[in-house]
């Protein structure tokens, strides 16, 4: 496939990102608006949330919030090591007050300040959370649910409460994420405040996954970049980074038991060692997001032969993978044994999807194998995947499939096989009336590197479109915006997610019908 080389650009920092995200969204639906809602743009106390939570309550009562905000963690045994919590509250924090001097000496410009005898006070001096459970594995479901409450002062207390209640650490991440999006900075006092209080804010998602997927095959993709993407996908809530790390152009990744297969690399600086995907996946986990791995096999995978040409049909004819070859598989196996020490994530996707058999017709000892195996090309196709799937089952993992896979030969899938759908709508109504699971990725509306849809046809698209019963509805897992890396580097890769990706992490909480039932928070938040 041709490689596009775009033009130099400065990198999009994640904060820089979620700014552009709202800016362009706002302006965006405010050409749309009707008139005689124009006041709306002028209303500075009006507080953006994305994606807008399931239900909330707000008053109209401003707030200050503290610079030394502190953060008080409670769970079910008390006061307890809550690292991804405390870590993600020194994140946040540096967030919400940068306009206040906090990255300057963490508190030199307050201590200054109280030195000349200017001592504000505030109303929000400490966030509370409550978690109901220690336990921090992060797995498919995992709930994330959470309440958020933002009191106003009483008779008893001239302070605030802001407190996040939720049963695991990421419900509670989550809550942190929508506490932070409450807070804005007044550039005329120059203090942090949350607008429109009490807010009393019940919010839960509505789908278990809620990914984006992100090519490092076709243009390679440094860690910094992709740890930028992972930090601007806790921002919109998403969970799940489908890491499409290896394709037929280049395969980036370390196997220490076939070290030759990351000769497939473009060059020996573009590359990903072990030690580099564990740093993803810790990194992704600390916002609550799970890292899914894939290696598309066998259709897309002529840059293993780089290093192991018996995988090759023939030195002339390098895909798909020699099928005829137990060493295929051997290597498959190996790479996923590998691969299940990185990724924790009960989901593995193995690709399958456009397979030219051409190449299996056509070398002369893979065309006897079919023979004698009384197979045809398509029969080999099904073998293969079969044979994959049962690989993944053994390394404990939950198979993945583009949907040629069903398409092609359902009955054959394995009952655990997640199908995920690109090529069109109507397939995962198909897929989970037979009982299997789906992923929604409609190219036509959720392929970012399709540049010509529109954020609100990004918007409008309904994973749970044609599927009637309660029963199928649960089957679909939700869905995944799609950045193939064919256009996009690390020059523009954040620029071409967002914010068509918010668009559709919106989905993920409210189905579209329900959101333009209510106007005005629509409007407000896009």
């Amino acid at each position: 496939m041709m490689m596009f080389q775009s033009k130099p650009r400065t990198l999009f920092s994640p904060i820089l990102s979620l700014f552009f995200l709202f800016f362009f969204l706002l302006i965006s639906f405010a050409s749309k608006i009707k008139h005689h809602h124009n006041h709306y743009l002028h209303d500075e106390s009006l507080t953006y949330l994305w994606p807008l939570p399931s239900q909330f309550t707000s008053g109209n009562h401003s707030l200050s919030v503290d610079p030394s905000l502190t953060v008080s963690v409670i769970g079910n045994g008390g006061v307890g090591d809550f690292s991804i919590l405390n870590s993600a509250f020194d994140r946040y924090k540096e967030i919400i007050f940068k306009h206040t001097g906090y990255g300057f000496s963490k508190g030199l410009v307050r201590k200054l300040r109280e030195r000349i005898g200017v001592i504000p006070s505030y109303h929000i001096v400490t966030l509370n959370i409550i978690v109901h459970s220690n336990i921090e594995e992060l797995k498919l479901g995992v709930d994330e649910s959470y309440t958020l409450q933002i009191s106003t002062a009483n008779e008893s207390s001239v302070a605030g409460d802001a407190t996040i209640e939720a049963n695991t650490v990421f419900g509670a991440l989550r809550g942190l994420e929508t506490f932070s999006q409450l807070c804005s900075f007044d550039y005329t006092t120059k203090t942090v405040k949350i607008n429109k209080a009490p807010w009393s804010i019940q919010d839960k998602p509505r789908f278990a996954y809620r990914g984006l997927m992100l090519d490092t095959s076709r243009h390679y993709l440094p860690i910094n970049v992709i740890k930028q993407v992972i930090e601007s996908m806790s921002y919109a809530k998403l969970n799940v980074l489908h890491w499409h790390i290896i394709d037929e152009q280049s395969f980036p990744l370390e196997i220490p038991t076939y070290p030759n297969l990351w000769k497939g690399s473009y060059t020996k600086w573009e590359r990903y060692t072990v030690e580099d995907a564990y740093e993803i996946v810790n990194f992704a986990k600390m916002r609550g997001i799970n890292v899914m791995a894939e290696i598309d096999v066998p259709g897309h995978a002529e840059s293993w032969g780089a290093g192991y040409p018996d995988l090759w049909p023939s030195p002339s004819c390098r895909e798909p993978l020699d099928v005829s070859k137990n060493y295929t598989f051997d290597v498959i196996s190996g790479i996923l044994s590998e691969m299940r020490k990185i990724f924790p994530f009960e989901l593995f996707h193995l690709g399958g999807d456009e397979v030219n058999t051409d190449c299996w017709r056509d070398t002369s000892h893979v065309k006897e194998w079919l023979k004698k195996q009384n197979m045809t090309t398509k029969d080999a196709y099904e073998y293969f995947v079969l044979k994959a799937q049962d690989i993944a089952l053994s390394k404990n993992w939950s198979p993945v499939n583009w949907e040629e896979t069903f398409n092609t030969f359902p009955s054959k899938l394995h009952p655990e096989t997640v199908v995920h759908n690109w090529l069109g709508p109507g397939v995962c109504p198909k897929a989970v009336a037979k009982g299997f699971r789906c992923i929604f990725s409609n190219q036509g509306v959720w392929y970012l590197d399709h540049l010509d849809v529109p954020w609100d046809e990004v918007y409008t698209a309904e994973p749970l479109e044609g599927i009637q019963k309660d029963a199928e509805k649960k089957l679909v897992l939700g869905g995944e915006v799609c950045m193939w890396g064919e256009t996009a580097d690390a020059s523009d890769v954040q620029q071409t997610i967002w914010p068509r990706a918010a668009a559709a992490a919106g989905k993920h909480v409210l189905p579209v019908l329900l959101y333009f039932t209510i106007s005005i928070p629509i409007y407000k938040h896009l």
